[in-house]
């Protein structure tokens, strides 16, 4: 069994879910982004979450969300920490952890070692750090875009925050994600996927088999 923990994101159906869950994740996450081909109803993630068993944290990835959003959001679904995967700074971070007591997971996307001072402004704010692929200029969605980056840039960094590698990965590189980098968590999205948005069951499983051997 693999010490490493994972995150399936942009879950929509029960199954998908318990297929999750029943695999061993430690995340399941929920997309709230109009845009997103995986976005989901504060109502429908209700549903979904309220399910989900004690042990596995509920995420909801959030993009650039207001207050009035994340009030309704929070006020209804019974989550464990809000992820942010927009260009919040790091105040807005502080801020929303102050207003809604809750862990909150930055998003940092990485293209170059330019991205890299980034990181460690984030870490400063955040409780836990999503070191993903820097989206391509004029993206539609900021991540869930199945690219990776080069995983050389973080190879061997230490950082005081937990911290959770996506972007592109799938089960037949995760084994190598996790030898460059040495990351204790990974994030799948796409990777699960048999199209935009429709999560596989059996990838879910595929994935978590190829983790627990690492």
């Amino acid at each position: 069994m693999s010490d490493v923990s994972v995150k399936i994101c942009g879950l929509r159906r029960p199954e998908n879910v318990t297929a999750a869950v029943t695999a061993g994740a430690t995340y399941v996450g929920f997309v709230f982004f109009p845009k997103s081909p995986r976005n989901i109803s504060v109502a429908d993630a209700r549903a979904l979450a309220v399910e989900v068993p004690p042990g596995v944290a509920k995420v909801a990835l959030v993009v650039n969300a207001d207050n009035a959003f994340l009030d309704e959001l929070i006020a209804n679904v019974p989550l464990d920490m809000v992820q942010l995967h927009g260009s919040e700074t790091p105040e807005r971070v502080a801020e929303i952890k102050a207003r809604y007591g809750l862990p909150v997971m930055k998003a940092v996307g990485v293209g170059s070692a330019a991205d890299l001072p980034d990181l460690d402004a984030y870490m400063r704010v955040a409780d836990q750090i999503l070191v993903d692929a820097k989206p391509p200029k004029n993206a539609d969605l900021p991540g869930g875009n199945g690219l990776a980056f080069d995983w050389r840039l973080i190879a061997g960094r230490r950082w005081p925050v937990p911290w959770m590698l996506a972007g592109g990965l799938n089960a037949g590189n995760v084994a190598e994600a996790v030898a460059l980098t040495g990351a204790p968590q990974v994030d799948i999205s796409s990777g699960v996927e048999s199209a935009p948005g429709d999560k596989d069951s059996d990838l879910i499983r595929d994935f978590m088999a190829a983790v627990d051997k690492i």
